[in-house]
């Protein structure tokens, strides 16, 4: 399908005004030369109205912009305490004149007398903000569910009081944020054409899937020849492409298009989230370190660093052969390296 066509049915969809678009597109010179590669990064993280942009400002733009359709007053959202989506969340509706309200799961615990990185910029904001502390025994998942119990219980007292409230699950990944991606991967990849380059790969961290579903919908929808590398940051078994298949496939079907993905249009890999999710590596350290000292540019220990890390390793290994041509998406969250010890590792050790 052409680029036309699919920009025409985007702009049939409601949509806020949250960020400057296109993002910077451009070669990383000296790591090109280091690594025998023509590497590109695309700035996502320069997405935003504040300092803090990243890859859910495109998902925001359609959430909010249907949350306002439908007449929400309140907005809700998940994640953990130092979520980048939940703080754009607030940014998002401060812009708009919605109230934000976050349940937020406490992976590592904050210490209320000093907040730091996004939960800080939460507070600054003025978001209702719900710490869930884990209970001795839970899981990752019983918690999440949890959350989002105590958040739709909350929801149903103020439709009860006769308010409108719109619920945004974790990371922006439904239909209507996937959506922002299907752009973004028409966006990338005219920027591509316009530097005159044929690329070979794009290399992102993917957390809640909403980001990767929509970028291998783009590259689905334009039959693009780049491959896709996902770095999974929080390590999901093969049910997680089913489902980031199935949440592609309902975006898809929402802008009228009959193209269909399945789980092997993904190419995923999770050997690089470990020891877990906001949990430091020692290669995701490095890598953030390799990219500073070589570039002048931040990345962090949660998400851009970690698929940071593979890329460098699959370059190492020859997965990535000698001259290719790489785009690495920078999906913003270095906000991390103000965030509490435990996410940070060793990074300043080094």
């Amino acid at each position: 399908m052409e680029t036309t066509g699919v920009k025409q049915l985007l702009k049939q969809k409601p949509k806020a005004s949250l960020g400057f678009y296109p993002t910077p597109f451009y070669r990383l010179e000296n790591l090109s030369k280091r690594l025998g590669i023509n590497l590109f990064i695309k700035r996502e993280d320069f997405s935003g109205q504040s300092l803090f942009g990243g890859n859910k400002i495109r998902k925001l733009e359609y959430l909010i912009g249907d949350a306002k359709e439908q007449g929400a007053e309140y907005i809700f959202t998940f994640g953990a305490t130092q979520s980048n989506h939940a703080m754009q969340t607030v940014e998002a509706c401060r812009k708009e004149g919605l109230t934000p309200i976050l349940y937020l799961v406490a992976y590592v615990e904050p210490d209320e007398k000093d907040l730091r990185s996004n939960l800080l910029l939460d507070k600054i904001l003025g978001a209702e903000v719900h710490v869930i502390l884990k209970n001795p025994g839970e899981s990752d998942a019983e918690v999440d569910a949890r959350s989002v119990q105590l958040a739709r219980e909350h929801m149903k007292r103020l439709i009860e009081a006769g308010h409108n409230c719109y619920e945004i699950p974790m990371g922006g990944a439904s239909p209507i944020g996937t959506t922002g991606f299907i752009e973004g991967f028409i966006e990338m990849a005219e920027q591509a054409e316009a530097a005159e380059q044929q690329f070979d790969y794009l290399v992102h961290a993917t957390g809640s899937g909403g980001t990767m579903a929509g970028l291998v919908a783009g590259k689905k929808l334009l039959n693009h020849p780049m491959r896709i590398l996902s770095f999974d940051v929080i390590g999901h078994d093969r049910s997680y492409l089913e489902n980031s298949a199935m949440l592609a496939n309902k975006s898809l079907a929402l802008l009228g298009l009959e193209e269909r993905l399945t789980a092997d249009d993904f190419e995923h890999d999770n050997s690089y989230y470990q020891p877990g999710y906001e949990m430091p590596s020692d290669k995701g350290n490095d890598a953030i370190r390799v990219l500073a000292r070589e570039e002048g540019l931040f990345l962090d220990p949660v998400y851009s660093g970690k698929a940071f890390a593979g890329l460098l390793d699959y370059v190492d290994k020859g997965i990535i052969p000698q001259n290719s041509s790489v785009i690495f998406l920078h999906t913003g969250g270095a906000t991390a390296l103000f965030a509490e010890k435990e996410i940070l590792g060793d990074l300043l050790d080094k």
